[in-house]
């Protein structure tokens, strides 16, 4: 087979008949912060409960993980999972599970007054990559089912109005290069559309209009490992979010929208990493123990160089979001 646009040759990889998504178990690849802590599914719940909704829907659910946990800490939650294999076996029976056609496409969704968690969601969105060549044009990067890579036409004019507004490229030396996160905007767009009175949350690697990288993050990942993006179906296939860019595609769409860290979200919704007091091993060694565990997981989910660094877009069709979420200054460190 010839080489082909990345995008096309990334949506094949993972969501074609053979595709990544529809063979391997995403936890087996790589760690999110669903799988590191229950304290990640009480802060969804408590933000669900604070902003009145009774329902959740996890888009994008790799094998459910989230769904059990949520039931854990609050049976009363409707939970429904989106992802493109079949309901895992072990998913509580009162959640419902929706075959979705990935790479940022939609079922038909009933997702209006309830929280929708996109986690890890939109990195997962193929988008075109361009480079600039030797004479600084943009051109679009094809790829090999082997993984070579090489440059070829133009991209389209959609593709360079979004260029030109959230990663510009003016005097960029040769090879700089970019990830037109148009196709993300318009699947967030689409989400939101369908999502009236609820609250909307993306948490993803992310960059803003301060912080693009000029060598792109296109990357792939196997068995925990980064491994070269070769699109032939072995590996995950991800490249960071201009979140920036997604929250300015609704924005007529949306009552508030808050863009800022996981850690100073999840602080806000509860979630700390500090270890409890030493008095309380000697009376209680086991509470000691557990409170110990809490804090080494709260420390995981906070860490600024690690998951805490992940992007937080939280976006409301009509509840006033809760715990002050709504005052968190843009992109802080907590």
């Amino acid at each position: 087979m010839t080489a082909q646009p990345f995008d096309r040759a990334w949506h094949d990889s993972l969501y074609g008949p053979a595709g990544f998504y529809r063979r391997a178990s995403p936890a087996q690849h790589f760690r999110t912060s669903v799988h590191a802590s229950p304290l990640m599914a009480k802060a969804l719940a408590r933000l669900a409960r604070g902003c009145g909704l009774r329902r959740v829907l996890d888009i994008g659910s790799g094998r459910g993980e989230l769904l059990p946990a949520l039931a854990d800490v609050d049976p009363d939650l409707e939970l429904v999972g989106v992802e493109v294999v079949p309901r895992p076996a072990d998913l509580p029976t009162s959640a419902r599970w929706v075959l979705s056609p990935g790479g940022g496409a939609l079922p038909p969704l009933d997702a209006a007054n309830a929280l929708v968690v996109a986690h890890e969601w939109l990195d997962n969105v193929p988008c075109p990559v361009l480079e600039v060549d030797a004479l600084g044009a943009l051109r679009v990067v094809e790829v090999s089912p082997q993984g070579q890579q090489c440059l070829a036409g133009a991209p389209t004019a959609a593709e360079l109005d979004w260029v030109a507004r959230w990663w510009p490229v003016e005097g960029a030396v040769e090879g700089t290069r970019v990830e037109v996160g148009l196709p993300r905007d318009l699947a967030w767009a689409r989400l939101v559309r369908a999502a009236g009175g609820g609250v909307l949350l993306a948490v993803d690697y992310s960059h803003n209009a301060s912080t693009r990288p000029a060598g792109g993050t296109l990357m792939g990942y196997r068995a925990g490992r980064p491994v070269p993006p070769i699109p032939d179906g072995s590996c995950d296939i991800t490249a960071h979010v201009a979140l920036d860019a997604v929250a300015a595609a609704t924005s007529g769409l949306v009552t508030a929208s808050v863009l800022t860290t996981q850690r100073a979200a999840l602080r806000a919704l509860g979630v700390d990493a500090r270890s409890p007091s030493h008095d309380l091993a000697t009376r209680d060694p086991v509470a000691y123990l557990a409170a110990l565990a809490r804090a080494g997981e709260g420390a995981e989910l906070l860490a600024p160089g690690g998951l805490g660094g992940f992007g937080w877009l939280l976006q409301s069709r009509g509840p006033v979001l809760p715990l002050g979420l709504d005052i968190l200054p843009p992109h802080s460190s907590g």
